[in-house]
């Protein structure tokens, strides 16, 4: 039974071309025999999906497929020259309008889908860079130019704070060239800075001819917590004690970006007295953990009374010092 192209890429017959181009690669990708050594029934698949698209991606050969379907090209030679187009092009053209080479639908030299030329051209991406195929793969072959790949695009991308600093994801919205709205996952590494790139490979611009498809280049920009500073992978967090806390020391529970942890406040401390907890900055997918620092900061209690304050300045008169004894201009 001759072969539906239309059905074998999984389309209707008034499919556009970008149709065409887009369930070629994808189908390409799936059935491709680099990726599929050892099932003869995905090379058979993949050749066929080759044979379709060579086909359907021609205007001149789509146009005589739908008149006369599987026998087009035996059609083809009816009122040009004898033999079709091995020896013509269609309408009577002569050879030097329109070269055709069955080598094209079949992979060229009898190297199959992973041969030089033809749509061999097509799959640079699954071959080593600068590997060659016995018919040159990646020259202009019949005229035809090799397949270029989709152009890059570039976007700027705000995470939150805790998901660049432990890592995770975020949305990024795209309004596409065609007007599409898409909505792409992005997957952040932890640690990322604020100018860093991040590169989504094949979601860029799609080829004009059949070719890889073009990436997003990301820039990250990551926004501010109203509690947590950071620098580098150091982590700065201001802490409220109570006066009685700060006087006689005591627990205290501290949020970190790893889970609560509890310190010991000495006795004696005032504000802007700093506790060091090793390890538990920013701990980035690659190098050394960043460490947090706990800045006390102390809060008189509220509702104090007339004898309270009374009790508080006679404490400080048998304690006189000048905290702003080192302040100067």
């Amino acid at each position: 039974m001759a072969q539906d192209h239309y059905a074998t890429l999984g389309l209707s017959k008034g499919a556009s071309e970008d149709e065409v181009r887009k369930a070629y690669r994808d189908l390409a990708r799936k059935y491709h025999p680099d990726l599929n050594p050892e099932d003869d029934a995905a090379k058979k698949k993949f050749h066929e999906v080759q044979a379709a698209f060579e086909v359907l991606n021609d205007p001149k050969k789509r146009e005589l497929y739908d008149r006369y379907g599987a026998n087009y090209e035996a059609m083809s030679g009816a009122g040009g020259a004898r033999g079709g187009w091995p020896g013509g092009a269609p309408g009577g053209g002569g050879a030097g309008e329109y070269e055709f080479d069955i080598n094209d639908i079949f992979g060229g030299g009898g190297g199959g889908a992973t041969g030089g030329g033809g749509f061999a051209d097509l799959f640079r991406q699954f071959r080593t860079p600068g590997a060659g195929g016995a018919g040159g793969a990646g020259r202009e072959r019949h005229g035809r130019a090799a397949a270029q790949r989709g152009a890059d695009v570039s976007h700027e991308i705000t995470v939150p704070f805790a998901t660049a600093v432990l890592g995770g994801t975020a949305a990024l919205q795209l309004s596409r060239a065609t007007g599409k709205q898409e909505t792409i996952s992005v997957q952040v590494p932890a640690g990322i800075t604020s100018g860093k790139k991040i590169r989504l490979r094949g979601q860029g611009n799609p080829s004009p001819n059949g070719g890889a498809d073009g990436d997003i280049l990301l820039t990250v920009r990551v926004a501010g917590h109203p509690l947590f500073e950071r620098t580098g992978n150091r982590l700065d967090l201001r802490v409220p004690i109570t006066l009685a806390e700060a006087a006689a020391g005591g627990k205290i529970d501290v949020p970190t970006p790893h889970g609560a942890v509890t310190l010991s406040v000495p006795p004696g401390s005032s504000s802007g007295k700093r506790l060091r907890v090793r390890g538990h900055g920013v701990r980035p997918k690659s190098g050394e953990p960043g460490d947090l620092y706990v800045e006390l900061q102390v809060v008189l209690p509220e509702g104090l009374t007339d004898e309270d304050r009374s009790q508080l300045v006679e404490i400080a008169g048998r304690h006189p010092e000048n905290p702003r004894s080192t302040l100067k201009w």
